[in-house]
């Protein structure tokens, strides 16, 4: 939990309809197993667990609501020497009102009461035969121990050793309702909503259970733990299912299989949930936690083993059918980008350098779409191949193959004698291959697209993507400018499945191939001499680190807001086949460093469209001082 993650539970118990002494010692059994064993420290337990739900008329016994209090309480003193924040359902009398309450426990003691706001009476459900909508303000009441508590729904459970760790309940119906009471203890400051449930199963209820949740998650960037009743509930007229969910910020952690039993337990992780909130300025329309009674409770400080699997390309879905949604939309939104550029400036035409390279093949890509949208004549897309000094035959050849499968207009035009004669303009040495020998030859072609744009009274479409935008890998005034950069807030793990979904999709075997060798082909920006056997000498991976490493770091940082030993340790378990913890710590030291130092280049990007959550745009997303420093952050 030092680094906000805090391991949760949520439980479906063997419950005895009515049977409190059976119920109490399945809970305080879980409790062990929950706690002790598995290291949860929030608990979450079904809606009246302690009774069952379906007891009917049986909730109007003296008996049974003083006895689900005794078991409360048996429970609360099984808790003294846990490490966890646990809910528990009963049944609870006050001013001869009988409230549905889950229970707050920790360490021996009963923290609060949260009544169930909506009762329902529809359907199968009669709720309100049985039990009054809960009351607001919290009042402090007495148990039969002597010790106080607080009853009321507004309630927030804060952690003294997480500052982050604010929990607040509310119960089954209250979740499906338009006003949810989730919404007022998300805006007062809570990061987890704790729902004890007793959801009758029908058909395809399921699916908008998972749907309601979820979304609940995402709306109120909150964790939130669902625990339903099972099925040795009642079935006289409905089945209980124990379908359990934990969510985190529209994620699914988890979610139980069908009419099972047990717990479900994962990492949830607050300190990225707040820090979500911070960046959020619409979030919060009420002072925090107004109107809420705080209650507090402690949990031991460690750091909380991680089982929840990290996802080593956060860029990139993993089902293939959602990514391949995803690449249609982002090739959607990279043309209509440049389609609206087009016919506001009324050109005609595009320049493209095009290199046999990822980024330049995905640029040529997305432009031939937007002719396509503008039905413009694609002959009007001028793709220049221009090689240097690196060039080499593969990519050469892959180059031409393009613009002659995709029927746009090629030029060739070499730089070698140009940049030569600027080197002797300059007194540079030809032989010194140093930053001017390669950041030259990056300039000259810069300058070629221009005056051919200017010439053809069109647009430079520039090539450079958003890996290279933070780790600042491109020529200032080189291939750093364009006049719209298609690729701007695109990750170079996520260019590679945009151009493979194309050749995928395209329809044509020939320019299939083609892509797919771009795809198999080193990146690299062809600035030095190639090896004796003509293959490609300068992979930027080996001077600047691996990309998978370097988007992974760069969502971490952005898009989550983590520090450096928290993004360390997510690449250890992201990457634990891949890197070891040294090579990690290397290229996570390199990319802090030139993240920072290259801001100056990311402030004069030309203007791109954002495809993503991540964009480094200084007009949009990012906006950051050219001079920070980046000694206290690594």
């Amino acid at each position: 939990m030092k680094d906000g993650f805090i391991k949760v539970a949520s439980v479906t118990p063997r419950v005895s309809v009515a049977g409190i002494t059976e119920n109490v010692k399945e809970i305080e059994r879980l409790i062990d197993v929950a706690i002790d064993e598995q290291k949860a420290r929030i608990v979450v337990f079904p809606e009246l667990c302690i009774t069952g739900y379906s007891c009917g008329d049986l909730f109007a016994q003296k008996r049974l609501i003083s006895a689900a209090l005794e078991g409360l309480l048996d429970i609360a003193e099984h808790t003294a020497d846990k490490n966890g924040l646990v809910f528990v359902g009963l049944p609870f009398s006050y001013c001869d009102r009988l409230y549905n309450v889950t229970a707050a426990v920790s360490r021996g003691s009963v923290l609060g009461l949260v009544p169930k706001t909506h009762i329902p009476s529809y359907g199968e459900f009669y709720e309100t035969r049985h039990f009054t909508p809960g009351i607001k303000e919290p009042v402090r009441v007495e148990l039969p121990d002597g010790s106080l508590t607080l009853l009321g729904t507004d309630i927030l459970f804060a952690c003294d050793t997480v500052p982050e760790l604010v929990v607040a309940a509310e119960i089954c119906e209250d979740a499906w309702v338009p006003d949810d009471p989730g919404i007022y203890h998300a805006m007062a400051g809570a990061t987890v909503i704790v729902n004890p449930s007793a959801s009758d199963e029908l058909t395809g209820k399921r699916a908008y259970r998972r749907q309601l949740i979820q979304n609940a998650s995402a709306r109120l960037y909150s964790a939130y733990i669902y625990a339903s009743a099972g099925f040795d509930e009642s079935t006289q007229d409905t089945v209980m299912s124990g379908h359990d969910i934990i969510a985190e910020g529209g994620r699914l952690l988890l979610e139980s299989d069908p009419f099972t039993l047990g717990a479900l337990i994962t990492e949830i992780d607050v300190q990225t949930l707040s820090m979500r909130r911070r960046q959020m300025n619409t979030f919060f329309n009420t002072k925090p936690r107004e109107g809420h009674f705080v209650v507090m409770f402690s949990l031991d400080e460690e750091q909380t083993t991680i089982t929840r699997p990290i996802d080593p390309m956060p860029f990139v879905p993993n089902d293939s059918k959602k990514r391949r949604e995803r690449c249609e939309e982002i090739l959607g939104i990279q043309a209509c980008g440049l389609r609206k550029r087009l016919a506001h400036i009324h050109a005609k035409s595009a320049v493209i350098g095009i290199s046999g390279g990822l980024d330049s093949t995905l640029a040529l890509l997305v432009t031939v779409r937007a002719f396509d949208i503008l039905k413009l004549d694609r002959k009007g897309i001028t793709a220049v191949t221009m090689p240097g000094f690196g060039t080499t035959d593969r990519t050469y050849d892959n180059a031409i193959k393009l613009i002659e499968k995709l029927g746009v207009t090629g030029r060739e035009i070499s730089i070698r004698d140009a940049v030569t004669q600027h080197f002797s303009d300059i007194g540079h040495d030809i032989n010194d291959k140093n930053v001017t020998y390669e950041n030259a030859q990056a300039r000259e072609r810069t300058q070629i697209l221009m005056d051919i744009a200017n010439e053809t009274g069109g647009i430079v479409v520039g090539t450079g993507d958003l890996s290279e935008l933070a780790l600042g890998w491109a020529t200032y005034n080189g291939d750093h400018m364009s006049m719209y950069g298609v690729n701007a807030s695109v990750p170079k793990t996520l260019v590679r499945y945009l151009v493979g979904y194309y050749a995928d999709t395209c329809g044509d075997d020939e320019l299939k191939g083609v892509l797919y060798d771009v795809l198999d082909t080193p990146v690299s920006p062809e600035l030095l001499p190639p090896e004796e056997d003509g293959t490609i000498a300068q992979k930027t991976e080996d001077l600047v680190g691996p990309y998978e490493l370097h988007d992974f770091f760069l969502y971490h940082l952005i898009r989550q807001g983590e520090d450096r030993d928290k993004i360390y340790r997510l690449a250890r378990i992201a990457f634990s086949d891949t890197y070891d913890g040294a090579t990690i710590d290397k290229w996570l030291t390199t990319f802090y460093k030139r993240f920072f130092t290259s801001q100056y280049k990311r402030s004069c990007v030309p203007d791109g469209p954002k495809v993503g959550t991540v964009a480094l745009s200084p007009r949009g997303d990012w906006r950051m001082p050219s001079d920070a420093s980046y000694e206290d952050f690594i």
